[in-house]
Parts: C-alpha cells; sequence; structure tokens
C-alpha cells in the first residue's frame, strides 16, 4: 500500500490527512513509534481487551515528510486488512476506530479531508 496525501480503511467513508501543524513530536507523544526507515507507526488493537490474541489492529503510518499516510484495520497478527464495517457485528471496533481517529483530530496529528 503507497502512502497517499488522505487515506482510510477499507469500508470507510471517512477520509483523513496529516494535519499541516503536525510535528514530529506531536506524533511521538501521540503513540508513535519512529521506524527504522523514519516513517511514524501507530498500532492500536480495536477490541476490549488489548492483550487479546484475537480482534483487529489499526495500522497508521506517516511518511516521514510528515505529509503522507497509509493506514489499515487487520487481523490481530497484523498480516491481512479486514473490512469492520461490512458486518454490524463488529460494532464496537467500528466505534473504538472513530475513537481513535477524534482523539488524533482533537490532538492535531490528523483532520478530516
Amino acid at each position: 500500500m503507497a502512502f497517499k496525501e488522505k487515506a482510510t480503511v477499507e469500508g470507510s467513508a471517512v477520509f483523513y490527512k496529516v494535519n499541516e501543524q503536525a510535528k514530529k513530536y506531536t506524533l511521538k507523544d501521540n503513540g508513535f513509534i519512529e521506524t527504522n526507515s523514519g516513517n511514524f507507526q501507530f498500532i492500536r488493537p480495536l477490541d476490549a481487551t488489548p492483550q487479546s490474541k484475537e480482534g483487529f489492529k489499526l495500522k497508521i503510518t506517516i511518511a516521514e515528510d510528515l505529509k503522507t499516510l497509509k493506514m489499515s484495520v487487520t487481523t490481530a497478527n497484523g498480516l491481512k486488512a479486514m473490512n469492520i464495517f461490512k458486518s454490524e457485528s463488529h460494532a464496537m471496533s467500528q466505534e473504538k476506530f472513530y475513537f481513535l481517529m477524534d482523539g488524533m483530530i482533537s490532538r492535531g496529528v490528523l483532520e478530516k479531508a
């Protein structure tokens, strides 16, 4: 998956982009980890128990230039992209996804595109 100016997860109609005011320390303060390649990655579980080996994970990667990003919801092992919006049985994961995204917006990391 390539980095883009605006991105969303599979099944979601809401697109996000990196806030122009975001700096490297903003990302680090909000749980992003700098990778060996200089990008910033955020990974959080979308289920009730963070220690669970099942469920879904939200992955957001922001490029080193802080202008482009990519994001996905994956299986617990992170190998397969999933669509949590195709079934009502994933309502809790959808709610947690939007909660995390709203937090990123309110802290100046992302904005709706």
